[in-house]
C-alpha cells in the first residue's frame, strides 16, 4: 500500500442524457489529473447521464461500454477512477458506484443505500443493501453517494471496516450547499479519515449545483476546494495523518458501544 498519493476530484455540468458529451468532459479532466501525477480520481454522481430518470433503462444498456472505456483509460494511465452510473440488474435500476483500480479492473461496486425521496429517487431506483469498503492499491477505501452523507452510521460502519478514506460522488444542490461542507467535514472529523468528495456544477431541471468538490484531511482541514466552476483539483494524501489524528484524539479507543451500540 502506498502511504502517500495524490487524489483528485472532478466537477462539471452534467448534460441530461448526453452520455458521449459527459464522458468526453470527464476524460478531459481525467487527462489533466493524470498529467499532475494523480493516482485516484472521483467523478460526480450519475456522471454519464445525470438523473434522466425516464430513460434510465436505455442509459443502463450503455453502462458496460462506459465502464469499459474508463477501465482502459485507468489501466493505460495507472489511475483509479470512481463514479456512479445507472446499473440494470434483474429488471431493477441501481445508482451504482464503480471503483476501477489502477490496473484497469473493477475492484468493487456500491449501490446507493439511501435514496433521496425529495426528488423521487425511490420511484426510479432500487436501494442497495450492502456497505462497501475496497481493498485498493491505496489501502481500505469506503464508498458513499450523495444523500448517504446525512447518515453518520454509514460512515462509522466504513471506519469500523478499516477505511482510512471515504470517497463520495454527489449531485448536491446549491440550496443546501452549507449542509454539504458541514457534513463532509463532520464525517471526516468523526472518523478521523480523509474525505475525497466530488459534486457537480451547472443546472438540471429546477436545481442548480454549486460544485464545491473538496478533499478534507483527518482533522477536518479542507486541503483542496474546487470552487463553483467546472474544474478538477487534487491534494496530497498522507495516510500517516490518519494514524496521527487517531493517536492525538483517541475517540475510537474511548467510544462506548457497550452502552449505545
Amino acid at each position: 500500500m502506498k502511504k502517500k498519493i495524490k487524489a483528485g476530484v472532478v466537477q462539471f455540468d452534467i448534460k441530461n442524457g448526453q452520455i458521449e458529451t459527459n464522458l468526453n468532459k470527464a476524460f478531459e479532466y481525467l487527462e489533466k489529473l493524470v498529467s499532475q501525477g494523480v493516482s485516484l480520481a472521483v467523478l460526480p454522481e450519475m456522471f454519464p447521464c445525470s438523473f434522466d430518470n425516464e430513460n434510465l433503462s436505455l442509459h443502463s444498456e450503455k453502462t458496460d461500454k462506459v465502464v469499459e472505456k474508463l477501465s482502459f483509460f485507468a489501466g493505460e494511465n495507472k489511475i483509479a477512477i470512481v463514479g456512479t452510473l445507472p446499473e440494470k440488474k434483474a429488471n431493477k435500476i441501481y445508482n451504482t458506484m464503480v471503483f476501477i483500480d489502477v490496473d484497469g479492473k473493477v475492484n468493487g461496486v456500491y449501490r446507493k443505500l439511501h435514496l433521496f425521496r425529495l426528488t423521487g429517487e425511490h420511484l426510479y431506483y432500487t436501494a442497495g443493501d450492502k456497505i462497501v469498503t475496497i481493498d485498493s492499491s491505496f489501502g481500505k477505501i469506503g464508498l458513499m453517494t450523495c444523500y448517504d452523507l446525512r447518515f453518520p452510521e454509514l460512515a462509522r460502519s466504513l471506519f469500523l471496516q478499516g477505511a482510512q478514506m471515504i470517497v463520495v460522488s454527489a449531485q448536491w444542490p446549491e440550496s443546501r450547499k452549507c449542509h454539504w461542507k458541514t457534513l463532509v467535514t463532520a464525517r471526516s472529523v468523526e472518523n478521523q479519515l480523509f474525505m475525497v468528495c466530488s459534486n457537480r456544477t451547472g443546472s438540471d431541471d429546477l436545481l442548480h449545483f454549486p460544485g464545491m468538490s473538496m478533499i478534507v484531511d483527518p482533522m477536518g482541514n479542507v486541503i483542496a476546494d474546487a470552487g463553483c466552476d467546472e474544474t478538477s483539483v487534487f491534494a496530497k494524501i498522507d495516510y500517516g495523518l490518519v494514524k496521527t489524528a487517531r493517536a492525538l484524539i483517541p475517540c475510537m479507543t474511548d467510544r462506548r458501544p457497550d452502552v449505545y451500540g
